[in-house]
């Protein structure tokens, strides 16, 4: 299975859409996660059209998004047990921050720094893909790819 993460997109207010790189990218996957801070629900209503999408409520998503949204999930994926949620804090602290929010998982994804980061420590995989819309604390925009077989999740951080 072929799972395509977003995370702080900011509809419209960093962009009035995501880049055609995402909706190209979108055609070769299984299933969408977004890790919050969507903010227009209409944005949200896109992505479910394309595909099956999980999501969870960032700290800038609308009243309408926050009314229907979770601010966390875990999502099971075969033997795997992913956790969602877009993160809150510091950034130099968003490790530890949204893996205290989840007993076991073996991959947790997450938002809110708009910095990339496919780290596996103490055999959780954590992963932000970063934002394909906001360079605020990035030099780049990004998405996420996760890749999960019978055996294994990996993950891979795609630059705009």
């Amino acid at each position: 299975m072929k799972i395509l993460v977003l995370s702080d997109t900011h509809i419209p207010v960093a962009a009035h859409d995501l880049p055609q790189v995402i909706y190209e990218a979108i055609e070769g996957v299984d299933m969408i996660f977004h890790a919050g801070d969507i903010m227009d629900i209409k944005m949200l209503e896109k992505l479910k059209s394309l595909k099956e999408t999980k999501a969870v409520c960032g700290n800038m998503d609308s009243k309408e998004l926050s009314a229907i949204l979770n601010t966390k999930e875990v999502i099971t994926i075969g033997k795997f047990k992913i956790g969602l949620i877009h993160g809150y804090g510091a950034p130099s602290e968003i490790m530890p921050t949204v893996r205290r929010e989840f007993d076991k998982i073996d991959v947790l994804v997450f938002g809110h720094s708009h910095a990339a980061m496919n780290v596996k420590k103490d055999g959780v995989l954590y992963f932000n893909p970063g934002s394909p819309t906001d360079k605020i604390f990035a030099s780049k925009n990004s998405y996420g790819i996760l890749e999960v077989t019978d055996k294994n999740i990996e993950g891979t951080i795609v630059e705009i």
